[in-house]
């Protein structure tokens, strides 16, 4: 199963795509996406839906999974960092593809252990659970993260969305 990472932001997106095959994770690809700080929000926002949506084109995962956005003491910030996950979220779940969504501590807890991993200790265990791993940014190596905290949990996951879709039904 191929799976998609995706760690947004307004200036920078991350992205991480992966293999999952049973137990085995196979490292695929990663980069970002940049938004041009130049241009209005809506443009920016524009530039980052359609980044993903190239990435997509190019590597034809089947799922995706997301972070979470966490509050901070800027609340113009998070509600911009709210704005840059719409838009990948949007961009993601065009697709049809199941979209999967993780808290900060979820993806830290998957892959260290513990939910207050450094970020540091987080990109060691992507380059470990990933031989090859070219994590070329921070922002790719943290993609790769969520893409591997998806592999983890997405029986979980699936059945949690079969149920919500059911009850909606």
């Amino acid at each position: 199963m191929r799976l998609l990472g995706l760690d947004p932001g307004l200036r920078v997106t991350g992205w991480g795509v992966i293999d999952a095959e049973d137990n085995r994770l196979r490292w695929v690809a990663d980069g970002v996406v940049r938004s041009d700080e130049t241009l209005s929000l809506g443009e920016r926002l524009a530039q980052l839906h359609r980044g993903v949506q190239a990435v997509i084109a190019e590597w034809a995962p089947e799922e995706a999974a997301v972070e979470q956005t966490f509050v901070n003491m800027n609340p113009a910030s998070t509600l911009k960092l709210g704005q840059a996950r719409g838009a990948v979220l949007v961009a993601a779940s065009l697709t049809g593809m199941m979209v999967a969504e993780y808290a900060p501590t979820q993806v830290k807890q998957a892959l260290v252990g513990t939910g207050r991993a450094a970020k540091d200790q987080v990109e060691m265990m992507v380059r470990r659970l990933l031989p090859n791993c070219q994590a070329k940014t921070a922002d790719a190596a943290d993609a790769l993260a969520i893409a591997v905290c998806h592999a983890h949990n997405r029986g979980t996951a699936a059945k949690v969305a079969l149920a919500l879709k059911g009850a909606r039904a």
